[in-house]
């Protein structure tokens, strides 16, 4: 009898020991975001931080990459939970575009929300003589890391204008930081970029050499032909030497997630973002455009089933 009872206690203690090791098992939570001088990334620490103090045994972290088309393949291949990405990326990679950078189709993305829209700034060296669109022929610009978000916008918007690359005098494929710094050391005219308004790098530029800061017009936005583009402003005094609002083209981001990301985790990840949008707010301005309202429309892919629950609780599909 003492030897039946003394396996008992110790079956006992053996299955308390497993649930509590399970129980205590850390839940992994890594966000994708972009180059440190961009706006994913600084929104994607605030994220994490949000998640870390918020969700209980959450384990965060932070991942700087080239962005969307990167993103989006991480998730994919089960490298992450959470990620930014523009909402063009999203489409070509639920429809597998390869010329966008996706082999085939990636069939795990699932959205968390939309979120704030993604403005073109076309920024040149005043020196540079560039004005306008056309007057980009024959001269240096950097359009982001070939094949990421930023770049694919590039060509969208340079084919809708009427010019290739081949009508630039060098196009080099560089971050938001590299390219700037080139520009300040006349090595490069121009540069495009792809991110929330009151951008670091373009901030930075502005502070120190005067600008001219390039307009799409509308017409050449309606040439785009895809619906993940529309025309917006960026407005007077987003950058020093910017006096009066630029017309432009906007792309929504979207925060995006992987089907077998938990249910609960999905709910959490949503619920906490909208709890805490004001905090996120100071982590970057952008982060002041994303609203309950609009999370939901036109997303090019499924919602999260936990990210469908919140919204239903809240009314707001």
């Amino acid at each position: 009898m003492l030897v039946k009872n003394r396996f008992i206690l110790l079956a006992t203690a053996a299955a308390l020991a497993l649930t509590t090791t399970t129980q205590a098992a850390p839940v992994f939570i890594n966000v994708l975001t972009g180059g440190t001088s961009g706006v994913y990334y600084p929104i994607g620490v605030g994220l994490s931080q949000i998640y870390n103090e918020g969700i209980p045994g959450v384990k965060t972290s932070v991942q700087a990459t080239k962005a969307s088309v990167e993103n989006l393949n991480l998730l994919q291949s089960g490298r992450g939970e959470l990620a930014l990405a523009l909402g063009d990326s999203v489409a070509d990679a639920k429809n597998g575009v390869e010329e966008a950078g996706f082999s085939k189709p990636l069939t795990k993305l699932r959205a968390i929300a939309g979120a704030y829209p993604n403005y073109i700034q076309i920024v040149a060296s005043k020196e540079s003589g560039i004005k306008t669109l056309a007057d980009l022929k024959g001269k240096t610009i950097s359009v982001g890391a070939p094949k990421s978000g930023t770049e694919l916008n590039a060509r969208a918007i340079f084919k809708a204008a009427g010019l290739t690359y081949a009508d630039m005098g060098k196009v080099q494929y560089l971050p938001f930081a590299e390219s700037v710094e080139l520009i300040k050391n006349r090595q490069l005219d121009a540069t495009l970029q792809s991110s929330g308004l009151g951008m670091a790098a373009i901030r930075d530029l502005s502070s120190v050499m005067p600008l001219n800061y390039v307009a799409i017009p509308a017409d050449v936005v309606a040439n785009i032909g895809n619906a993940a583009y529309h025309s917006a402003m960026i407005p007077a005094d987003t950058y020093d030497g910017q006096p009066d609002p630029v017309p432009t083209v906007a792309i929504t981001n979207i925060l995006v997630t992987r089907s077998d990301v938990p249910d609960e985790l999905a709910y959490q990840m949503t619920k906490l973002l909208f709890e805490n949008l004001s905090r996120l707010g100071n982590a970057h301005s952008a982060a002041k455009d994303i609203t309950l309202e609009n999370a939901t429309k036109n997303l090019p892919i499924a919602l999260h089933p936990g990210a469908e629950r919140y919204y239903t609780e809240k009314g707001a599909l």
